[in-house]
């Protein structure tokens, strides 16, 4: 199967891959950020660099799919382009798609976001902090809200609650979510 998990930053979705992985055998966590810290000076070529990084993660997760394997993909996503492209990718190698967004409340959201920041337990952290700049609350609540409206345009799309230190109960309703058809 094909997991796009899609959530704003701090919902806990790179936590929520890596769970799923290492209660999967051989299934991918295919984290776009990752990927893009992967390219040299990706930071003085921003745009190019997470347009490169999603096309890698387009490949690597069509490879891994026709090897009969599951690949999870956790990036916020407010725009649907990737997301069609995502799911056209499901589409072609045959393979379930779930479409699941870890979801908060606003306010709720903007404080976990300002915690894992100050606690910066990874340069991925880091590096989101940066990309969202000095406006980082407002920049915040407007990616929420374009989040919600992707949502009211992908009716196949499932909600998954993601409460602030409670990670485990968030992948059982995320495994849960997987069960529904």
């Amino acid at each position: 199967m094909l997991i796009l998990l899609n959530g704003p930053p701090g919902s806990g979705k790179s936590t929520l891959a890596q769970l799923y992985v290492d209660d999967h055998p051989l299934a991918l966590n295919l984290d776009i950020d990752r990927i893009r810290a992967m390219l040299g000076r990706w930071q003085d070529h921003a745009t190019g660099a997470g347009l490169l990084a999603r096309a890698l993660t387009l490949a690597m997760a069509r490879t891994h799919l026709e090897a009969d394997h599951d690949v999870i993909i956790p990036q916020y996503l407010g725009r649907l382009a990737f997301i069609e492209q995502v799911e056209q990718l499901a589409h072609d190698a045959g393979v379930a798609f779930h479409e699941l967004v870890l979801l908060d409340s606003k306010q709720n959201m903007l404080r976990r976001f300002a915690r894992r920041t100050h606690a910066a337990a990874s340069i991925h952290h880091v590096e989101a902090a940066a990309q969202l700049g000095d406006q980082a609350a407002t920049n915040l609540a407007e990616m929420y809200d374009r989040l919600i409206e992707i949502i009211g345009q992908r009716p196949h799309a499932r909600i998954v609650p993601s409460e602030q230190g409670e990670p485990h109960e968030t992948y059982r309703r995320l495994l849960t979510a997987l069960e529904r058809p």
